[in-house]
């Protein structure tokens, strides 16, 4: 222990002899180096309340701040500086005094030009910086201080040592032996936290110290604070540049954090300081590929072809030129390859890689017979060893298309263990594809299929080739899903098989529909669009509002967050990607207005005389998932537009009409400003078929209204809208509406009119559909229908009570039967409306008259009209003479003789007219 206590008393004295040398040449420091900056990236403070001499204290809590400690040292510095002017000021008077009599002007002349010349040849001969040593000069009484602090270290005397060390701190706090003596001390007491503090004050101030910042570096990665040990890392290497273990660990940091620019730069440099680091070089040019700078990358390696040019690192070589063969600078990898045969291989053989690449090479640059020559070292017997080198061969014969060379080498690959090679089958396969031989694509792409389960464009291809050649069968069984499927999906942890995915399923659409297999066809794509459409428009319907729950927020702002009470510094950057940083930056924002949010609902709270708890259920509640669509693109793709509308053909041909019309409304919807315009009218023309041939015909509703708004003066599309409204039992919410909107806006159009008075006299408002027929009679006087509606909502009026004219309202409304008569040139059936008007009202002599003239008629069968939509072809179930009224004449003929007493002349019509 004493040997150890007059080594460190010397050692102190020597110290204080090299600042005392330093505070004599202080002066002369105006045209040294500047100091080394501080490192941009990483700003460091010390923690609030922090101040040197707290670190000695058991609770550093409420003592005075660093700004206390900045200010202590620039009082001593001040003090040092008012005693050296006042210093120069003694020297100054004295030398006047001494050199006022006896020189005279000569002797003052020559003084004067020496002095001048000695100040300029000083100036000139002056050393740049301050010379070697403290920079401060310590008084004598803190390095007695310092001494007998270094005394009671020695001997074990820590709280003396402590206070001395107290009293040096007070007189010159940015002495940093200080500081590193109380860190010696408090490591030798075990309190490892609070001797780190003391370390970095004491790398602070002799921040050209390296193994302060080693230590430190080692105590951070120990305590887990990566942003410290970042920092200490920088600053060691600024200290020492020439270690080289601190530049692979910052290179590694890199590396962890994504940077690979700056990780390669750490690489490059390495390789400066140890040339014959050849790793470094290889993995530095490998991090510049990655960040695409494959320039930079083939410059160092360039550069050191160049600084080696007698002997070199094969590896090298060989990098460079794969390097420069991945982005097609194939002439400049031949040209690398040349240059390495002259001058690193003269007279000796060049390795066999090296001549395949420029086999390679003399492919793409089309010098054919070269490149063959060097191949021809490609043999059977050493293909085992050249696996990688004979398919980068036969892949380059294939992408330039040369199909027949590349079967030659991919066949030796298969001769030498590449039978269970699945990949080198599916080349293969392609090969004979292109040169047109499908027997063999058909062979190897089975092969492939077998070793490649999951490989679902070797399965469509080999479906192509079977298609073509008439094997539907056999390429249904191979795209279809596997028989055991149980068993496949409990041994699988796939979440989405080959079966699944799209291209196989549409593949498998088209075929069915080819073949004509609707039912098939509808099982394999209806769930898939469904699923797809519904997704659609629950996406559409809810916006789902993407709030992240708590937990999560303060898992991303703990990237931000420093530990103040075991790091003395603050303000470090941590060690993260800058993509976890921004999302910790927002996090952090977030948390804070959430929590100003929370504080002003407390508030108001409060005021309103509330009881408020708080509560985070809604911050950490599970948020909505809206799931992917199995089948993207569908209402964008213009392949499965098409895929929709054969599917709702399928579907109204099996007459399932209620989910027919749900995929079409749902495309019409989601899809209403991507689909071609054609598409949705042929949509909208199977909607209204559908409607109209359905029991329920309300989903087709949109599609039969969208025609009589496209076609308003059509009555094929009126009479198709008529038959929906009419099948809907009850008035529809929407039809009323739109009636109106079509009456209002086509004032000159009969249908609306028409169909609104039907409506009118089903609920018994005769006349109320009598002034609907009218205002369409105004339209259309010479047309039968209409006529034969307003003669008889006129009849049906006048039967009513409260009508005073009654006689005059059925005179009229026989003269509209019989205008209707003339317009139909006396047919059956007006004759037959005329008697069964008369009927009605009690006029039975007229009836039977008008009866029997419908009895002498045969009407033949007219054909029943049908939607335009519909198929003309299409055979018709109804018996012979369902247009002939005789029938019902008679019967009505029979109760008028019957009631009149006639028995047997009613008896005698129905066994004329009325018998089987």
């Amino acid at each position: 222990m004493k040997e150890m206590n007059e080594f460190e008393v010397a050692e102190l004295e020597e110290k204080e002899e090299a600042d005392d040398e330093d505070f004599e040449n202080e002066n002369e420091n105006d045209d040294g180096e500047e100091e080394e900056g501080e490192d941009e990236e990483y700003v460091f403070r010390f923690n609030s309340g922090v101040n040197p001499l707290d670190l000695t204290e058991n609770n550093s809590s409420g003592l005075q701040t660093y700004q206390q400690f900045e200010r202590l040292e620039y009082e001593a510095l001040a003090e040092r500086k008012r005693k050296r002017k006042r210093h120069d000021e003694t020297n100054t008077t004295t030398q006047s005094e001494d050199n006022v009599g006896g020189m005279s002007m000569d002797e003052f002349m020559e003084t004067f030009n020496f002095g001048c010349f000695r100040r300029k040849s000083r100036k000139l001969n002056k050393k740049r910086g301050r010379r070697k040593g403290s920079k401060n000069k310590h008084s004598p009484e803190v390095t007695k201080l310092l001494g007998e602090a270094t005394l009671h270290y020695a001997h074990g005397r820590f709280e003396q040592a402590v206070s001395a060390l107290n009293k040096v701190i007070l007189l010159a706090p940015n002495l940093p032996d200080s500081y590193h003596t109380l860190g010696l001390i408090h490591d030798t007491l075990g309190d490892k936290n609070k001797a780190c503090h003391f370390y970095v004050v004491a790398a602070i101030l002799s921040p050209k110290d390296s193994s302060l910042w080693k230590e430190l570096l080692v105590w951070s990665l120990e305590k887990g604070n990566t942003g410290l040990a970042r920092y200490c890392l920088d600053k060691a290497i600024k200290a020492d540049p020439k270690d080289i273990s601190l530049r692979f660990y910052i290179a590694s940091f890199y590396v962890e954090l994504g940077d690979f620019e700056r990780a390669a730069e750490s690489y490059e440099q390495i390789h400066k300081l140890c040339p014959d680091d050849i790793e470094a070089l290889k993995t530095g040019a490998k991090l510049y590929i990655k960040c695409g700078k494959i320039e930079r990358s083939v410059g160092i390696l360039e550069d050191y072809l160049k600084d080696h040019p007698s002997e070199v690192d094969l590896s090298v070589i060989d990098q460079l030129v794969d390097i420069l063969m991945s982005s097609n600078a194939h002439d400049k990898a031949l040209q690398h390859i040349e240059h390495a045969h002259m001058v690193y291989f003269s007279g000796k053989e060049v390795p066999l890689n090296l001549k395949i690449k420029a086999g390679i090479c003399h492919i793409q640059l089309g010098n054919m017979e070269h490149a063959e020559n060097l191949f021809g070292l490609l043999r059977r017997e050493n293909a085992c060893d050249l696996t990688d080198l004979i398919t980068e061969v036969a892949d380059s014969f294939m992408r330039l298309e040369h199909y027949n060379s590349a079967l030659k080498y991919y066949h030796i690959l298969e001769a030498n263990g590449g039978s269970d090679n699945g990949y080198l089958h599916l080349k293969i396969a392609e090969c004979y594809l292109c040169l047109k031989e499908k027997g063999q694509a058909i062979i190897y792409f089975h092969k492939a299929v077998h070793m490649l389960e999951d490989n679902t464009d070797a399965r469509l291809s080999l479906a192509s080739l079977l298609l073509e050649d008439g094997k539907e069968d056999e390429a249904i069984a191979l795209l279809s899903p596997p028989k055991l499927l149980d068993s496949v999906d409990q041994n699988s942890d796939k979440s989405n098989p080959w079966w699944l995915t799209e291209k196989i399923i549409m593949k498998l659409c088209h075929i069915y529909r080819a073949k004509g297999m609707p039912k098939d066809f509808i099982a394999t794509i209806f769930p898939l669009v469904h699923e797809s459409l519904s997704v659609e428009a629950l996406r559409q319907k809810v916006k789902v509002k993407k709030r992240l729950p708590a937990s999560v927020v303060h898992e991303r702002a703990k990237v931000l967050d420093t530990p103040q009470t075991d790091n003395i510094l603050c303000g470090i950057r941590p060690v993260a990607p800058k993509s976890d940083l921004l999302k910790a930056s927002r996090a952090k924002k977030l948390l804070q207005k959430r929590a100003i949010l929370k504080e002003e609902k407390k508030a108001l709270a409060m005021a309103a005389g509330v009881e408020w708890h708080s509560d985070d259920s809604d911050d950490d509640s599970p948020q909505e998932v809206v799931r992917e669509p199995p089948l993207s693109n569908l209402l964008k793709d213009e392949e499965h537009q098409c895929v929709i509308i054969d599917l709702c053909k399928a579907l109204a041909a099996l007459r399932r009409y209620e989910e027919a019309s749900e995929i079409i409304n749902l495309s019409l919807r989601l899809a209403y400003s991507t689909m071609p315009f054609k598409k949705k009218d042929e949509l909208r023309s199977l909607g209204a078929q559908m409607a109209y041939d359905s029991t329920d015909p309300k989903h087709g509703f949109d599609c039969a209204r969208y025609f009589v708004q496209q076609h308003p003066y059509s009555l094929a599309a009126w009479n198709c809208y008529y038959g929906v409204i009419s099948r809907l039992g009850k008035s529809h919410y929407k039809h009323s509406k739109f009636l109106r909107y079509m009456r209002a806006k086509y004032k000159d159009c009969a249908p609306p009119l028409i169909i609104s008075g039907h409506h009118f006299t089903f609920a018994s408002h005769h006349q109320d559909a009598a002034r609907d027929y009218l205002e369409a009679y105004k339209l259309l006087p010479e047309n039968p229908l209409i006529n034969l509606c307003v003669g008889t909502a006129l009849i049906n009026l006048a039967l009513g009570f409260r009508l005073q004219n009654k006689h005059q309202c059925l005179a009229q409304g026989l003269a509209f039967l019989h205008k209707n008569l003339q317009l139909c040139d006396n047919s059956q059936e007006a004759l037959y409306n005329i008697a069964r008007a008369c009927h009605h009202v009690g006029l039975v002599s007229l009836a039977a008259s008008y009866y029997e003239k419908v009895l002498t008629i045969k009407e033949k069968d007219y054909p029943i009209p049908k939607h335009p939509t519909k198929n003309p072809d299409r055979t018709q179930n109804q018996e012979s003479g369902y247009c002939d009224l005789r029938r019902e004449a008679a019967f009505n003929l029979h109760l008028i003789y019957k009631k009149s007493g006639a028995i047997d002349l009613a008896r005698q019509v129905l066994k004329d007219h009325c018998t089987l």
